[in-house]
């Protein structure tokens, strides 16, 4: 059973920093896409960042220079490094996998297979 698991959510100011973590378990498959979402109450889910298992990263307009996204892919983990945070940064963050998409459809929503619970981030200002 494939399982994601995010944590390092938490609450922070405006301008401060926090990590996310994501840990998959259960596929086996070596090629895959590892991405971060994010949704807030009354607006659709968006992408924020995506790492291939070949290290390819894309991000959203709206984190560039501010976000990075590293993992590992032996341990199949994933983590967002999120500095300068702003209040608009606020969602709930959700770790995503894809494994049968190639890295052309990452920022498609429909391409992920597996996703997360979520994680809370709150920056207040």
């Amino acid at each position: 059973q494939v399982q994601l698991v995010e944590s390092g959510g938490g609450s922070v100011q405006s301008g401060g920093s926090l990590r996310l973590s994501c840990a998959a378990s259960g596929y086996t498959v070596s090629s895959y896409v590892m991405a971060w979402f994010r949704r807030t109450p009354g607006k659709e889910r968006e992408g924020v960042a995506t790492r291939s298992s070949v290290g390819s990263t894309d991000y959203a307009d709206s984190v560039k220079g501010r976000f990075t996204v590293s993992g590992d892919n032996v341990k199949k983990t994933v983590q967002l490094q999120m500095n300068s945070l702003k209040p608009e940064d606020t969602a709930m963050y959700y770790c995503a996998a894809a494994t049968a998409a190639s890295w052309g459809f990452r920022r498609q929503q429909t391409a992920y297979n597996y996703w997360g619970q979520g994680t809370q981030v709150t920056v207040s200002s």
